[in-house]
């Protein structure tokens, strides 16, 4: 029978440019439905007294139908929908159509009637037929449309390739998503139930798909007996809690777990397939995203000259989009990779919300640690605002590296800082990390002397500092890193199956620097509420588990050298005081005084000239006494 309907379906579909049927066979159709119409109104009209039945009288009227309705169907082009996408649309215009073509013919009969009766009698039927007629019409057209979508989704949407689903939400999103997927013939879902926390839908039905509680569908039993593949969360409104309670449940039973997006950011207040998404990685977070106010940031960058060093890496870019949305006189944006900058700079020429504001940005290319490069920047755009997010960052590479992270992130900071100070910059905001606390690598040894350095550099200009973790999805993160060993098909690697780290968001963490930076006062060092600290295997299995990819190994290679096993956002001396802000504390830190810190610096300029790295980690051990080398190399030196 299957076979029989997909010849039938070919015939009708098959030779046709995108498999659409031709207008004017629908509007042939249409017709012969009209004269079908017409012989069932006048059965159903003689039905009980065939005596009365006069064929050679009613054959003769049988072209008022036709002639009526062919007009109205030009006039209201009920041909042009597509059939297998026929929805209320189609169903309204139908109405319309055959109701209006019903008032005319009723009216003109009772025109007749009254002036001119032979007409009446011999063209017109009976009014009873014509209502017969009327209704019969209706609802064939619809039946008829309804019935091809059904077939061509039967046979062209049923392969091999189709995935059966459950909606978890039976709400307004799951309902939608159901008649988006139904009506989409390109969509490789299969709904097979729905799933929803609310016990009052539960045994109910949508357009024939039965609502399940959780205790019965989220059960290895149901999934099995179904063969679900898929589970599709369609609940918008759903809490950060929540949403994660039902996506781990999800995976824990090997589903492919997605989403809808909320309903402002459907577009134009309409939802299509492809905005379904894959779960993020982020969505798994473990806590809420923070969410900030935005009077503080207006306040310190709206009309303000705004200089973002690094402004090419996943915090620098970030804090430029964020910084051009405060309105900004001018945004400089400032970085030494040519290749990354060059893909910034065409993605913020290209952003709709930024189209009439390239007069403010301005892109540079230059090292920090070029002096001269660096005077003209200040000089040319006099900045008020600095974000200070150029560094190499990368532990493993500083420890083979000591001259440049030394060089950079250091003294690179003691040059943007230094030319601050002389062109009367009102703040500068240095992005710093926990690493710089009781640091156990170069890298993290090199950010606390940054530190030390700006918050002794206190005067006019304000030296504000903002430590937070890791960045999820940052360049060089373990996000990145995992996934492109989940898509080479393994292993993930896990350095050891203990470590942990601290994360969040990219937004979330550029969104807390310039909250940070508007409400610093100077020589503030200021740490953000990162949550809990995740578990880096906790997080491979996660991933691992969004790829669905089971099969992939997850192993263990060891600490590499300078690596914690746990991250510090604080210091053990330090201490922290609440803000106004719950997610932002500031840090008590030991002061130093400025002569010191200089004098400290200039011994440390002349260890960077040796090129000797033992020289080099010796004279940054003086300065930061609670560095302790996690590297074997640099380690003999805390003896």
């Amino acid at each position: 029978m299957k076979k029989l309907i997909k010849h039938f379906c070919d015939f009708i579909f098959g030779k046709h440019k995108n498999n659409t049927l031709p207008r004017y066979w629908i509007l042939a159709t249409d017709m012969l439905i009209v004269l079908f119409a017409y012989v069932i109104a006048i059965f159903v009209m003689y039905y009980n007294d065939i005596a009365k039945l006069n064929l050679s009288i009613d054959w003769k009227r049988i072209w008022l139908f036709p002639l009526f309705y062919l007009v109205t169907f030009l006039i209201t082009r009920t041909y042009d929908g597509m059939l297998r996408y026929s929805g209320f649309n189609d169903i309204r215009k139908i109405f319309t159509s055959c109701t209006v073509t019903f008032a005319v013919i009723m009216i003109s009969k009772m025109f007749f009637i009254k002036y001119n009766r032979p007409i009446a009698a011999n063209f017109y039927p009976p009014f009873t037929i014509i209502v017969y007629h009327y209704l019969i019409t209706m609802v064939l057209m619809i039946l008829m449309r309804f019935t091809i979508r059904r077939l061509y989704n039967e046979v062209y949407k049923t392969s091999a390739s189709k995935q059966n689903t459950i909606i978890y939400g039976a709400g307004d999103g799951g309902t939608m998503l159901m008649r988006t997927i139904n009506q989409d013939n390109t969509s490789k879902f299969i709904i097979k139930a729905f799933v929803d926390d609310d016990p009052k839908r539960a045994k109910s039905q949508i357009n024939t798909i039965k609502v399940y509680s959780p205790e019965v569908a989220m059960t290895p039993e149901f999934i099995e007996k179904y063969n679900i593949e898929v589970m599709i969360v369609a609940i918008p409104s759903l809490s950060e809690e929540r949403s994660k309670e039902i996506i781990e449940k999800g995976l824990a039973l090997n589903l492919i777990v997605k989403s809808i997006p909320a309903f402002d950011k459907w577009v134009d207040g309409k939802f299509a397939t492809n905005q379904i998404q894959d779960i993020k990685i982020e969505d798994l977070l473990g806590r809420k995203p923070i969410i900030l106010g935005k009077s503080n940031v207006i306040r310190e960058i709206n009309n303000k000259v705004v200089l973002v060093t690094g402004a090419a890496g996943s915090i620098g870019s970030e804090i430029c989009r964020q910084v051009m949305h405060y309105n900004p006189t001018k945004l400089v944006m400032l970085d030494q990779a040519e290749s990354p900058m060059y893909d910034f700079q065409f993605e913020m020429n290209n952003t709709p919300d930024f189209e009439n504001q390239h007069d403010k940005m301005a892109f540079v290319i230059t090292n920090v640690k070029d002096p001269i490069r660096m005077r003209e920047v200040f000089e040319m755009y006099h900045p008020q605002v600095v974000f200070h997010a150029a560094a190499y960052k990368h532990v493993p590479f500083m420890e083979e590296n000591a001259y440049e992270a030394v060089f950079v992130n250091v003294f690179g900071t003691k040059l943007v800082a230094d030319l601050a100070v002389e062109y009367g910059v009102e703040k500068f905001v240095m992005i710093s990390t926990d690493k710089a606390v009781n640091p156990t690598n170069v890298m993290g040894a090199t950010k606390r002397i940054a530190e030390i350095y700006t918050q002794s550099r206190q005067g006019k200009t304000k030296f504000i500092t903002t430590r937070f973790g890791n960045v999820l999805g940052s360049n060089g993160s373990v996000v990145p890193l995992f996934r492109k060993q989940i898509e080479k098909g393994g292993p993930i690697t896990v350095t050891d199956r203990r470590i942990t780290r601290f994360f969040m968001t990219i937004p979330e963490a550029c969104s807390l620097v310039l909250e940070a930076g508007s409400i610093g006062e100077g020589g503030d060092i200021f740490v953000f509420d990162m949550g809990e600290k995740v578990k880096i295997w906790d997080l491979a299995e996660k991933m691992r588990k969004l790829a669905h990819r089971p099969d992939i190994e997850i192993i263990e290679t060891g600490l590499r050298p300078g690596e914690k096993l746990y991250e510090e956002v604080l210091a053990n001396e330090e201490n922290t005081i609440k803000t106004d802000n719950d997610k932002i504390m500031h840090a008590i830190v030991r002061k130093y005084e400025a002569s010191d810190v200089d004098a400290m610096l200039v011994d440390l300029h002349e260890a960077l000239e040796t090129c000797e790295p033992m020289k080099i980690v010796a004279q940054m051990k003086v300065i930061v006494p609670e560095f302790k080398s996690n590297n074997s190399i640099f380690s003999q030196l805390d003896k």
